[in-house]
Formats: structure tokens, sequence, C-alpha cells
């Protein structure tokens, strides 16, 4: 049976149980339910700190879990990234009040302060910086106002809270995060499991970027329309029992979708529908 970590709390833990329902697989009811056995797709979920999720699966006590990179980074764990799972998104970056640096080099005998240590301590150490790191648990906007150190480094999205505590982002990104699937490192890379979880979880993010779109067109326009709608492979294309016409299937881009319907129209398509797709095999 495959022992999968899922997060059981955070921005993480409801995409993360979304993307496995859809992909086929039990998910659990009750929040406090930490252990979910769903038998017939002969998985095991443990449910468990987002920051622990690494630490056990670099262990080998569970095969494979879905966290954050930066977490994964953060812990040092033996484990390593294997699947991008498109949810989650942000980005880890330095700030500080203006004119105390611009980059990173500008860090030497500096205090950093941050909630993600390890993570922080080695992009340090890979600028060749000697900079001395605060651990804190929780928000660390108000580290520098207090004392405590001389620059943050932190999740940031907007830059609104930042700019609210007087604050400016400074030197490049430390890392651009995101939900993805971890193993331990050094396990088997053909683990049919896992295989097929991967296949599973693949399906969800295509069947989610595209949609299925059908379409009648005269013969003498199939060509333009086709090139319009290429699908993965290539689309399906049926006679209609109407002389001269035929009917058209092909899987677009969901963002495109309606700029590619109105193009579609403009060369004399028509019954021009999308349907959404709810799983899928490539």
């Amino acid at each position: 049976m495959l022992r999968i970590a899922v997060p059981n709390k955070g921005s993480l833990s409801e995409p993360a149980s979304a993307m496995l329902h859809e992909a086929g697989y039990r998910q659990r009811k009750d929040r406090r339910e930490l252990v979910l056995v769903d038998a017939e797709n002969e998985v095991e979920f443990f449910f468990l700190r987002p920051r622990d999720i690494a630490v056990y699966v670099g262990s080998g006590k569970l095969d494979i879990g879905i966290t954050g990179r930066d977490l994964l980074l953060d812990s040092g764990a033996q484990a390593e990234e294997i699947m991008q799972l498109g949810f989650a998104g942000s980005t880890f970056r330095y700030a500080t009040r203006p004119g105390t640096a611009r980059e990173v080099t500008d860090f030497g005998g500096m205090t950093v302060a941050t909630s993600f240590s390890g993570l922080v301590t080695q992009h340090l150490a890979d600028h060749g910086v000697n900079a001395s790191v605060v651990h804190l648990d929780g928000a660390v906007e108000t580290a520098i106002q207090l004392g405590v150190a001389e620059i943050i480094a932190d999740v940031v999205e907007t830059g609104t809270t930042l700019r609210n505590a007087g604050l400016e982002i400074i030197g490049e990104p430390i890392l651009k995060s995101e939900a993805v699937v971890i193993r331990g490192k050094g396990a088997p890379e053909d683990d049919p499991k896992v295989r097929q979880f991967l296949r599973r979880m693949q399906g969800v993010l295509v069947a989610r970027r595209y949609v299925m779109m059908d379409y009648d067109i005269r013969v003498e326009h199939v060509e333009k329309a086709v090139a319009l709608t290429p699908g993965l492979e290539s689309p399906t294309v049926s006679p209609l029992h109407h002389e001269g016409w035929v009917a058209v299937r092909s899987m677009v881009p969901s963002k495109d979708a309606q700029r590619i319907m109105d193009e579609l129209y403009e060369l004399g398509a028509r019954a021009i529908l999308t349907t959404g797709i709810h799983a899928c095999r490539l």
C-alpha cells in the first residue's frame, strides 16, 4: 500500500485534498482524522503538519508527500521534488528599511530574521555572506522595528504588508515556491504505485488547463480551423450527414477558449461547444 503524506492545515491543505479528490482518491471528512485508508486505490494517507512532511518522507517512513518547495528545502531532509502541482505559489525574498542594503552581498555582519532559517542560512552561504540568522515563528515584519534584526526574509505576495511596515524588498528572489510532490532521496524511481499516482495527478493538471471543444465546419475551411485547434496530438475530424460539412473535436487551453471560439466563428464554424474535462491520461 502506498503511504502518502498530506498537509493537515494551512494554505496547502485544502488545494491538496481537492486535487487528490479529483484524482479519484478518498479524502477525509473530519479534520481530526489523521490517517485515512483508501483500500480501493491501495493508498494510505497521513495528514501531517506541512513542515514535518519532508522529514517523514526523507526518513523513508512514508513513500511520498505533498508539501511546499520552500518547506522541503528549509527542512534539510533527505527528500527531493519529483512533480510540480501548480498551486500555493509564493516568492521568498529579503526586505529591510530603505538605505540599509541593496543586495544580499551587503548583509555581512548583519542579522536576518526569518521563519525559514535553514533555507536562508544556505542561501547566505551560497553567496559567501557572513551574517547571523535568527529563527522566528510567525510574522517577522516587526523584527526590524524591535531591533531583533536588520533584515527579514519572508514569503512575499503583493508586498503590501512590508510597505505598511516601512520596509522595501531588496535583491533577487531567494526562491519561487509552489506545492510539489516529494519522495526520499535514493527511493526507487520505477515504483509502479508511485508512477500511477503521478499519472493521476498529471491527469488532473491537464484536465484543469484544457477544455474539449466541438464544432461543425465546411470541409474547405478545415485546415484553417485545425490550425486554431491542433489538440495535443491531432484533432478528430468526422464527416456529417450534411454533405460538405465535418465535425471537429479537439482539446484547447481553457484560457484561450473564448478567443478560439470567436476565430472559429469568423471562419464559418457553427455549433461550437466547450465541455470541461474531469480526468485524462496522456
